[in-house]
């Protein structure tokens, strides 16, 4: 659900690019934005009761009620409104969604209106529509560069990406703003809000996992207004929506366990166990050029299968994301750690089901070198481009050797690259299928350092990697330069496991941005990285992880 009345389903795009891989996904534009059509003029049709009745409408017909769906609400800003009356069981609802709602996700949440605030708004609204275009106008003026852009995503954000928000800020049509913002706005009564956005009380009601995201940087719903939604739902007391009352009244006794670490390791998946394969059926796969020649790594060894509970345990869990603003969604460099939290939290709080990881390992159950798996390892390259910083390269991406081979056997690899690879790192679970031994007989050194396929290596699996190279790398000369003694790296296929290890030493020990070493691996070894949840790993482990340690 995303904020109103600027919002737009087009904001949420890549994010979805990650979850979509996880479940199926459902967003909507609210009537008047994006792509819907204004077709209804009514002020009352647009009051906060209202769209939240459309939006409950519209979920209940999407979701699969026959086989007893549940759903993870999602919203940003103001959308996490909808979100919270959504998924309150306390509150009175058209259809039984609530009753099916696991699961809650707010990025930025809007703080519930205050009397005076909604006096002054709405005295505002008694502007004639053209005048408040004329406002609009000179709010926007400087396009890209006006105070209307720099609000939402920052002063210092990328050209493309304030040229992006001043767009969506001109899709914006003032009636549907003007009416989207009135039935926002509460009525009080003796210093009790009625109607419009829901109050911290509604937060408070909930007794589901909840993940509450706020950006450092973000001025218009800024971390110590977020903070007061977290506390509300932590503490969960009715009197949590009285002005009056700040964060310390909301009360001392929790009423659900809580976690506000910051830190990414606090937030990682825990176990696994009671699944059916048809539950799959409608799952939508990870998105590749063609799903049946994606080279991904067959199935090591059985997945276990996770429960998941109808009414998971509440848990509330708070971080601010560094550098982030209001545009969190949608910015490039930190949607990406957007994901990789969410998929974590929703892997960890709802269901085990909902890991990708997991998700991949379940549903492969052909052998490693069943014909299938064997032609598409044939069609992979078996030794990319050099890989590293520019005139000093130091790795080459490779696919696993196989003695049973014509061409990548470990004879013919020391024969065409022997010369220039001088140690090969098998960082495959298994023992390998070809004979180490006849690479060392022609001097090239072989390394096992065994990872899980379709999981992405873990904090202390990237520090032992870094200090094998590191100790590799110390070996060879010191006239080392260009193409001598690279750093062969191999998985089954050398894209994913052996992609995210190289682009962590990269970043760590050559100065690359985490964007410019994923874009160095894929140059190199195309179509680089291909599991969302690896990129979305990396982007959490560099942009998010790394700033809250320093």
């Amino acid at each position: 659900m995303h904020s109103r009345p600027r919002g737009s389903v087009a904001q949420f795009d890549p994010l979805l690019n990650s979850l979509v891989d996880l479940a199926p996904c459902l967003a909507i534009d609210y009537p008047g934005g994006g792509r819907s059509g204004f077709n209804t003029t009514s002020w009352d049709a647009y009051s906060f009761e209202a769209l939240g009745e459309l939006f409950e409408t519209i979920i209940e017909d999407y979701r699969d009620k026959d086989a007893g769906q549940t759903v993870v609400l999602l919203g940003h800003s103001m959308g996490t409104a909808h979100a919270a009356r959504l998924a309150n069981r306390e509150v009175a609802h058209v259809t039984r969604l609530a009753e099916y709602v696991v699961g809650l996700i707010a990025i930025c949440p809007a703080s519930p209106v205050s009397e005076v605030l909604a006096n002054r708004v709405r005295w505002f609204l008694w502007v004639p529509g053209w005048i408040f275009d004329l406002w609009r106008a000179w709010d926007g003026m400087g396009g890209p560069e006006s105070g209307s852009v720099r609000r939402l995503v920052g002063p210092d954000a990328e050209p493309e990406l304030k040229a992006m928000q001043y767009r969506y800020n001109k899709q914006s049509r003032t009636p549907v703003w003007r009416r989207t913002l009135n039935g926002a706005l509460p009525t009080y009564k003796e210093g009790k809000p009625v109607g419009g956005m829901v109050s911290l009380d509604v937060w408070a009601g909930l007794n589901i996992p909840v993940f509450v995201i706020a950006g450092d940087k973000d001025t218009l719903t800024p971390p110590s207004e977020v903070e007061k939604i977290f506390q509300a739902v932590k503490l969960g007391l009715k009197d949590a929506g009285s002005e009056a009352a700040g964060t310390d009244a909301l009360g001392a006794v929790s009423a659900a366990p809580v976690d506000i670490s910051t830190r990414l390791e606090d937030h990682l998946p825990e176990t696994i166990e009671d699944i059916r394969e048809s539950d799959f059926y409608k799952t939508k796969e990870p998105q590749t050029e063609s799903q049946d020649d994606d080279p991904s790594t067959p199935q090591e060894t059985p997945a276990d299968v996770p429960p998941q509970p109808r009414h998971p345990r509440k848990v509330v869990k708070y971080i601010v994301m560094p550098e982030a603003t209001h545009a969190v969604l949608y910015v490039p460099k930190s949607v990406r750690a957007l994901a990789g939290l969410v998929s974590d939290f929703l892997a960890t709080n709802v269901t085990k089901r909902l890991s990708l990881a997991w998700q991949l390992q379940y549903l492969s159950r052909e052998g490693k070198w069943d014909v299938k798996n064997l032609n598409k390892w044939k069609k992979v390259a078996p030794v990319s481009e050099p890989i590293g910083p520019a005139g000093k390269p130091i790795f080459r991406a490779m696919k696993t050797l196989r003695e049973a081979d014509d061409v990548h056997t470990p004879t013919e690899f020391v024969s065409h690259w022997g010369h220039i690879i001088r140690n090969v790192v098998d960082i495959s679970k298994d023992q390998p299928v070809y004979d180490p031994r006849g690479l060392e007989r022609a001097g090239v050194h072989y390394h096992k350092f065994p990872t899980v396929s379709k999981v992405p290596p873990t904090a202390e699996e990237v520090e032992q990697f870094i200090q094998l190279i590191d100790t590799i790398r110390s070996r060879q000369p010191e006239n080392n330069e260009g193409e001598k003694e690279l750093i062969g790296v191999h998985c089954h296929y050398g894209f994913n496991r052996t992609g995210y290890f190289i682009v962590c030493y990269l970043v760590e020990r050559c100065d690359f941005s985490v964007k410019d070493a994923i874009a160095e691996f894929a140059t190199n070894r195309p179509h680089g990285i291909r599991h969302s949840h690896f990129l979305d790993r990396l982007y959490v482990r560099y942009s998010v992880e790394a700033v809250q340690k320093d």
